[in-house]
């Protein structure tokens, strides 16, 4: 018995052992991973083909959802010829085995799954008390209804003229629009005192004491007085002939410089703003870079040495090897083990649910920067001491006078009795999250003086927070 403690005492202490079973780990972890898209190995299959008129540009992998849930993927998409000399397309489905048998009254439908052109076969059940398909059996081509409509067929119903007054209305409104949120709100709000102020205005206007009607006669009387000129104003316009005739030597190059302007700036307008990713993506990218490059003078030499241990550890994994055999025999009974796709299954189905959260949660670290700012304030708020340990940082802040104010207990939030005594609370600031604004509001909302603020504040704030580029410190 102490011989046997002492030999497990000595596998654990290995760095080689240890180091082993972790890369095995990753090695199925990435095996798991790379195979999620074709069904993860060991879990059962109801398998079907299916006959369609076209592939509606679907590709292998795709998916086949029910209500919304994925219940299968497209192994393999197959043409197959008709008489007629229209060929068919053969998908062959790997369905989940809860859908056996499928009903022979049920229905697919190719679907967009983005704007993007991303595809997806949808299956509506028939009569669960239906006959349905054995595993291996072709689904006709008549259970492919309705007919599908494409993306592409829906923006095929505008003509030219049309698009092309579309996008300039769009490009005119949204330059003009941008950014001016706060301005269209001012103008809302004015507008009402301009219309009563306007009121007395016209009011004296259409009264004839105002004597408007004089006021054109003199209008006339100045024209007159200009009269004089007259010649000189002829002059001008004969100089300006004089100028456009020496410019019509050139008339073809303008003519095709006007004429290839638009075009050129439409290109510009469309293609512009579709290098902005790229070019911000760059810019991330050589600056995360930044700080790995300027370790480098410091970390070469222990990556020198790591690979010069390595050539020495490399020619012991031989031996090695040789004892992973049973380590392989484990895993492979572990494998067998009934529960192990059950919990298989719940882990796809907990990421799956898990999905939207992160969808919603990733641009507030993404674009907006608070986790390494809740990170950063945090390690700042005690990073100061002495050899005794370290203390808080703060600050006290004395709450305004009036009524309702923050210093006590209060029957509804604060709205007047001085000019501080305004309570200004967000409880939910855009963060650029899906159906969101895309703004960074959290710590750069404006203070509204004078007014209570329990919501988001009008405006778009922009997406530059502390620790980003552009960023005041």
């Amino acid at each position: 018995m102490r011989r046997e403690r002492s030999g497990t005492a000595a596998l654990t202490a290995s760095p080689v052992l240890v180091g082993a079973v972790t890369l095995l780990v990753a090695i199925v972890a990435v095996f798991l991973s790379y195979n999620a898209n074709a069904g993860l190995p060991f879990v059962p299959t109801y398998d079907l083909r299916a006959e369609l008129p076209n592939a509606a540009n679907l590709v292998t992998g795709n998916e086949i959802r029910v209500g919304g849930a994925r219940v299968g993927v497209i192994k393999s998409i197959d043409a197959k010829p008709n008489p007629d000399g229209k060929p068919t397309a053969v998908l062959d489905m790997k369905l989940d085995e809860a859908l056996r048998p499928l009903s022979i009254d049920s229905t697919f439908v190719v679907r967009s799954k983005s704007a993007l052109g991303l595809k997806y076969v949808e299956l509506t059940l028939g009569n669960p008390d239906s006959p349905g398909y054995e595993a291996g059996a072709t689904v006709p081509v008549k259970q492919f209804r309705p007919e599908p409509v494409e993306i592409d067929d829906v923006l095929n119903t505008f003509n030219e003229k049309a698009r092309l007054g579309s996008q300039r209305s769009l490009t005119g409104f949204g330059t003009g629009l941008a950014g001016r949120g706060q301005d269209l709100n001012t103008l809302i709000r004015e507008v009402r005192p301009l219309l009563d102020n306007l009121e007395p205005v016209a009011s004296n206007l259409a009264d004839q004491q105002t004597q408007l009607a004089r006021f054109f006669r003199e209008l006339g009387d100045t024209a007159s007085e200009i009269a004089p000129v007259a010649q000189l104003q002829a002059d001008l316009f004969g100089n300006m002939a004089t100028t456009f005739g020496a410019l019509a030597g050139v008339a073809p190059q303008l003519q095709e410089f006007i004429s290839e302007s638009p075009p050129t700036l439409q290109t510009g307008i469309t293609e512009f703003p579709r290098q902005r990713p790229f070019l911000r993506n760059s810019a991330a990218f050589f600056r995360e870079l930044q700080p790995g490059v300027a370790t480098l003078p410091a970390t070469a030499p222990v990556l020198a040495d790591a690979f010069e241990f390595g050539a020495e550890t490399l020619p012991r994994t031989v031996s090695l090897n040789r004892r992973l055999a049973s380590v392989f025999d484990e895993l492979a009974e572990f494998s067998s083990d009934p529960r192990v796709p059950m919990a298989v299954r719940r882990l796809a189905s907990f990421s799956r649910t898990l999905r939207p959260t992160l969808a919603f949660l990733t641009p507030v670290q993404t674009k907006c920067n608070y986790v390494t700012l809740l990170l950063r304030n945090g390690s700042r708020h005690l990073s100061e001491g002495d050899q005794n340990g370290t203390w808080q940082r703060f600050i006290i802040v004395a709450p305004p006078e009036g009524p309702n104010n923050e210093g006590g207990p209060s029957s509804a939030p604060a709205n007047g009795g001085n000019r501080a005594n305004f309570l200004h609370t967000n409880p939910y600031p855009n963060t650029a999250s899906p159906g969101q604004t895309e703004e960074c509001e959290a710590g750069n909302e404006d203070f509204l003086v004078g007014r209570r603020s329990l919501k988001t504040v009008p405006g778009n704030q922009g997406l530059v927070t502390a620790g980003q580029p552009g960023a005041a410190e």
